[in-house]
């Protein structure tokens, strides 16, 4: 008697985009957190603190930008915080 050789599917973490409400695997979208230090793009995805994630498209960052980022992360966003996050997501952008 054979027995089935069967892998054992790995488990995906998925994440919910606050833009679009989509939900994706957690490695295809930018976290956000909130720190103690301010709100920040966590390109690790380890930064300890409150955290939503975004996908890399226009449409969403917009949206979240607009308010729910700031719901997700509870907090209200700083001028500069919400620049340097327009900076990111415009470099972002660029690049893809």
């Amino acid at each position: 008697m054979s027995k089935k050789s069967r892998r054992k599917k790995r488990h995906v973490p998925q994440r919910t985009c606050v833009g679009c409400r989509e939900i994706l695997a957690k490695q295809t979208l930018t976290r956000i957190v909130r720190s103690p230090d301010g709100v920040e793009v966590d390109s690790t995805g380890k930064l300890s603190g409150r955290g939503a994630y975004l996908h890399n498209q226009r449409e969403c960052w917009e949206k979240a930008l607009k308010g729910a980022l700031a719901s997700a992360l509870r907090i209200k966003l700083t001028v500069e915080e919400r620049t340097a996050l327009e900076e990111y997501s415009k470099s972002v952008m660029d690049q893809a």
